[in-house]
């Protein structure tokens, strides 16, 4: 138990170290994108901002499971980090819209973007991203909430590499395009991560099984145990016993 406790407490203290160099992270990506007039470093920012969430829905989730179950929370305080998911997920959606639709409206009139501070900036992004990831790679391999976190932070130092590539070439080429075309590809990027959160969160919440697994797996499993007769009722239309499943059992 002390030891259990000690990880929690380790895992919590880096949680706490990568929220506060991602909030700077996104701090700078969102002053820089507004002055240097870049849509790619604002899209980045928009990015860093569905990270810092999950690193403060992991920092929840440890919490929550802390707090015990009551008469009114007979489960506990578990599906509040599912919501908070979904709500999340729904946000970075109309982002990613408005991301695309300012991006669209780039590619029909370029604007001057200043492609050297741009370049700066998210160098400094992506190394960020990198000391907030290796914050929290030891206990990658601990705690799923912190590994999902982690995959989150590595995400975005994959996005910032692209936005550096993109504040080169403008800076060589001239071509002040490439921002929306880096802007529409990290968009994409958005829509998919906050496509993937809406989609699991919804399926908790309308208390889908768990991916992977079979209903007729689980019930071939429960008639090879010995004593088992008859299993009935896994799947039923009516609401009350829709999850429910009975076996008659009898000891020999």
């Amino acid at each position: 138990m002390e030891s259990e406790h000690q990880l929690d407490k380790s895992i919590t203290g880096r949680l706490k170290y990568a929220i506060a160099v991602t909030t700077l992270t996104l701090l700078a990506e969102v002053i820089g994108g507004i002055w240097t007039n870049s849509l790619a470093l604002l899209s980045d920012a928009a990015h860093v901002f569905l990270d810092l969430f999950a690193l403060v829905l992991s920092l929840v989730a440890i919490r929550l499971a802390s707090y015990p179950a009551s008469d009114t929370r007979t489960f506990g305080w578990h599906r509040t980090e599912v919501f908070a998911s979904f709500i999340n997920g729904a946000t970075v959606f109309l982002i990613a819209i408005a991301i695309t639709y300012e991006a669209i409206l780039r590619f029909i009139e370029p604007q001057p973007i200043k492609s050297l501070p741009m370049f700066i900036i998210a160098a400094v992004g992506l190394v960020m991203n990198l000391v907030a990831a290796s914050a929290l790679h030891q206990h990658s391999h601990d705690d799923l909430n912190v590994r999902s976190a982690f995959l989150h932070v590595i995400g975005d130092a994959a996005v910032s590499v692209g936005v550096i590539v993109a504040g080169v070439a403008i800076y060589f080429t001239g071509q002040h395009i490439l921002d929306p075309i880096a802007s529409i590809v990290i968009g994409c990027t958005i829509f998919w991560g906050a496509w993937r959160v809406l989609r699991e969160s919804t399926h908790i919440l309308l208390e889908g099984t768990p991916r992977g697994l079979k209903t007729s797996e689980v019930v071939e499993t429960i008639r090879g145990i010995e004593g088992v007769h008859g299993i009935h009722h896994t799947i039923s239309p009516t609401p009350l016993s829709r999850s429910s499943a009975h076996c008659a059992w009898r000891p020999r």
